[in-house]
């Protein structure tokens, strides 16, 4: 039995747990677990399984990560899985077709840029970091044979991806079927508590507790969280979309896409890719429903607060300075960093824009270039030029802007 003050231990706990979660499967386990975790003293195991293939982070890969802090600060252990197996084998992508294979190079390479972005979230102390070859390269030919039997060929084609492959024709390969079975056992292997993911990762997470039954252990609960919708409001948030905040950009370019997301999407940007606590996010939410708070100080307040967790206060205080001189009092930043221009480049004491463009480092090729340039975003001493053939004649000091956020200064030398 609980005492009183570990029954409100929790529902504390559970309060935290549920915030932004799409669903809980089953959540009378869960609650089970965390009474018996209260009741002795034992952290609970939460798993996070990691695509070894796309290592650069963007917020909305953070939703799963900030609610593994929440597990950390309630006093449980991560296991942070690197699937450099599977990623070897080839996964299914859920986008109808068969992953690349990854070689074990490349697996390392994206596993060490993966952590040392997580830890900008994670408590390393209270994370212990895995590798499925561990466990999974050792296994014998019978033993691939007994995890195959545990599962009917059905139940894997109920997999949403696998069901549309299969009725339009589209190949399936053989090794595709067994990446959630291994999925599922690196939760026998880990003896999961609770495993996290995405709500598109369903299948999978409930393919853990299948296996764990079947190998004699306790079935992990499964929590599944919403997939964050990118700055068009409408698309999941994605780096080919160009629709994302990576958690490795500049404060300034953080900033100034914070101010672009969509004001109906603001609090669950709040709720789930920030560390606001479930009381501040409350009291937010009020006051954009009574009017005391303003949509635009809301908006400042997450740019404001995505900059400080990724970058600190310092600079998250400059990026908004920045922000307020550049976008509302439409002035140039006074930190403008200077491109020293050799002489060498002009003909004439002139060069082609779109040469100069990318030459300076404001875009990466001359026909983005040019077509920046048609789009009416390119500023030279803040008087927009619109001409992708137009030369230009600089002089020491001579500004150059492309679209809101990216300024040089010329210096002849």
């Amino acid at each position: 039995m609980l005492t009183h003050e570990q029954k409100q231990e929790v529902e504390r706990q559970l309060a935290v747990i549920r915030r932004g979660a799409a669903e809980i499967v089953p959540e009378d386990e869960l609650a089970a677990k965390i009474a018996e975790s209260v009741r002795t003293g034992r952290p609970l195991k939460i798993k996070l399984g990691l695509d070894p293939s796309a290592p650069d982070i963007h917020i909305g890969h953070t939703v799963v990560l900030h609610k593994l802090r929440q597990f950390q600060e309630l006093g449980h252990e991560v296991q942070l899985l690197i699937g450099d197996f599977t990623g070897q084998i080839g996964d299914p992508t859920g986008k109808s077709e068969t992953r690349k294979q990854l070689s074990e190079e490349d697996v390392k390479r994206n596993a060490e840029t993966y952590q040392k972005q997580i830890f900008k979230i994670l408590d390393p102390a209270k994370t212990k970091v895995y590798y499925n070859s561990a466990w999974l390269s050792p296994l014998k030919f019978a033993d691939v044979i007994q995890l195959a039997s545990k599962l009917t060929v059905a139940r894997l084609l109920e997999r949403d991806d696998f069901t549309k492959r299969f009725q339009a024709g589209q190949p399936i390969s053989v090794h595709e079927f067994f990446y959630p079975l291994m999925q599922g056992y690196d939760s026998v292997a880990l003896e999961t508590d609770i495993e996290l993911g995405g709500t598109d990762q369903k299948f999978n997470l409930l393919m853990g507790r299948t296996l764990q039954k079947e190998y004699g252990k306790p079935a992990q609960a499964a929590i599944m969280l919403p997939l964050l919708e990118g700055l068009d409001g409408v698309n999941k948030m994605s780096k080919s979309l160009g629709n994302y905040i990576g958690i490795d950009e500049e404060p300034n370019e953080i900033y100034g896409k914070a101010m672009s997301v969509p004001d109906k999407l603001m609090i669950k940007y709040f709720e789930l890719a920030t560390d606001l606590t479930n009381e501040e996010l409350a009291a937010l939410r009020a006051g954009l429903d009574d009017g005391s708070v303003h949509p635009r100080d809301a908006k400042m307040r997450l740019a404001r607060t995505l900059v400080r967790m990724y970058h600190g206060e310092e600079a998250a205080a400059a990026a908004e300075a920045h922000f307020v001189t550049v976008f509302q009092q439409r002035a140039l930043p006074e930190d403008i960093e200077t491109f020293e221009l050799p002489a060498s480049e002009l003909t004439d004491g002139s060069i082609r824009l779109a040469k100069l463009l990318t030459l300076i480092g404001l875009q990466s090729s001359a026909s983005e270039a040019r077509r920046s340039i048609q789009q009416g975003a390119v500023r030279w001493n803040e008087e927009k030029l619109t001409d992708p053939n137009a030369d230009v004649a600089p002089q020491d000091g001579d500004i150059v802007q492309v679209g809101k956020r990216k300024f040089k200064r010329i210096v002849l030398r």
